[in-house]
This record gives C-alpha cells, sequence and structure tokens, in this order.
C-alpha cells in the first residue's frame, strides 16, 4: 500500500447541512494515486488518532480531493473548526477501492446518509450508465442532489419519513430497478443493515455487487486490530482489515 503524510491546505469549506462539512483539500500528490471508495486518515490538532474520512471527489487535473463528513465527537469537531486557508494533517489515499467496470450499461449506486458522498465519483465516472439511490432519515439530512444530477445519472431520492422524495428504503427501488431490466453492477455505502440487505438482494439475483463499511479505526494501515472484520474467501472463514482489505468488499465476502 503506498501512501502519502503531509500537511495539505484546506482550499474551500462549506456546510452543507446540520453537522455535515464538505472540503476541498489541495493535494497533488494524493489526488493523483487516488480511487473511487478510498479513504483519508486526518489528524485532529491535539489529538493522537487519526480520523478515517471517505473521499467524496477526485480532481486529479487540480491536485483537489474533495471530503463530506458528519461532525459528531470530538475529533471530527477539530477538523471541522479548519477553516479555507489552514492545514490538515492528511495521511492517504488508503485502502482498497470501488472496481470500476468500463463496459457496464447499467449500474446502480447506492448512498445511506453519510454514505452518500463517496458514490459521487461513481456517479461521474458512470455518467447516464448509472442511477443513484439517495437515502436520508428526512429532508433537512439531504445532501448532494444537485451534483448527482450533473453527473448525468439518474437520482432516486428516498427519505424515512417522505419529507423529500419518496417514503421508502433504498431496497424498495433497488428491486424495482432490478425488476425492470439487467443490471451489470450494485456499488453501495451506508450503516451496515442497509449493506446487510443490499448484498442479499445482489447475491440472490447474482448481480456484481461491492460494499463500502463504515467502521471505527486505529492505525489506518491493517497495523492494528481496531477494524477487525469477518470474511469469507476462497469458502474460509478469515479474518480482515477494513482499513487495509477494504472499505470496499464483494458483497460475498462480508460475513454479517
Amino acid at each position: 500500500m503506498e501512501y502519502t503524510k503531509s500537511l495539505y491546505p484546506i482550499v474551500k469549506k462549506e456546510v452543507l447541512g446540520k453537522n455535515i462539512i464538505s472540503m476541498n483539500i489541495l493535494c497533488p500528490d494524493i489526488a493523483d494515486a487516488a480511487e473511487p471508495g478510498q479513504f483519508l486518515h486526518i489528524l485532529p490538532d491535539g489529538m493522537t488518532l487519526r480520523r478515517p474520512i471517505s473521499i467524496c471527489d477526485i480532481d486529479k487535473e487540480n491536485g483537489n480531493l474533495r471530503i463530506v463528513f458528519e461532525v459528531k465527537h470530538e475529533g471530527t469537531e477539530r477538523i471541522a473548526a479548519k477553516n479555507a486557508g489552514e492545514n490538515l494533517d492528511v495521511l492517504g489515499p488508503l485502502g482498497h477501492g470501488f472496481t470500476l467496470l468500463p463496459d457496464a450499461e447499467n449500474v446502480i449506486l447506492i448512498g445511506g446518509g453519510i454514505g452518500n458522498p463517496p458514490m459521487l465519483t461513481l456517479a461521474k465516472y458512470y455518467g447516464n450508465k448509472a442511477a443513484v439511490i439517495s437515502g436520508f432519515r428526512s429532508a433537512e439530512c439531504v445532501i448532494l442532489q444537485d451534483e448527482f444530477n450533473r453527473s448525468g445519472a439518474k437520482s432516486v431520492l428516498c427519505t424515512d419519513n417522505g419529507t423529500a422524495g419518496r417514503k421508502a428504503l433504498v431496497t424498495e427501488p433497488l428491486k424495482e430497478i432490478i425488476a425492470n431490466g439487467n443490471v451489470d453492477a450494485i456499488y453501495a455505502c451506508g450503516p451496515a443493515p442497509m449493506l446487510k440487505f443490499i448484498s442479499a438482494i445482489a447475491n440472490d439475483a447474482d448481480i456484481f455487487c461491492e460494499v463500502s463499511l463504515e467502521e471505527r479505526m486505529g492505525c489506518g494501515i491493517g497495523a492494528c486490530l481496531v477494524c477487525a472484520c469477518k470474511l469469507k474467501k476462497e469458502g474460509k472463514d478469515v479474518m480482515g482489515h477494513v482499513c487495509k482489505d477494504g472499505p470496499v468488499f464483494s458483497s460475498k465476502e462480508v460475513q454479517w
């Protein structure tokens, strides 16, 4: 695994919604190596453990990476307190990203909550060959819909309470799209229960599917056991690391 560690400037910061922050970071060497589905490990000021944050968008030409994250605890609070012009201590790009399928004609991208940002790079890659299903708790939580629409992908918005888009779980439109025609691939990121159901649907339909797991991490490079997960490889139960072996896995590998 090749990665870079250095201080990089924030070139843009936005508040997208309640406790949701977007930052663009000028980091040409990391951006050049980054792939959809990978993440950055960012060190909050005054703390010893880094925080993993998924890459939302990759601009290799301008050496720019975008992250979108939820402010939950002290670590992300300290990162969110940074402003444009200030530096972030970044380690990356880390992890195993999504498998891109150049010949795919019909793909489905599914994001649940803060699992939506990693889907944007895929939406831009597949364009009008993709359908993006975004799930949120309510209208006040909805983010990135304009960006998904500009990518050319078809967009389906779902909320738990029906205050935006349709009142449905993301698995409902997923089943509808599968029933309407051939699907080449499914990619998903979000809460584990959502990913479990999506994996079951994809596996039953024998559709290529990759899921990005959200997990607490320590080192970010596979040297500790904080993000250990159960996998099945070549018919055997094995332990893996979300940070190193993932965060993206085949839906047939993860042992829920």
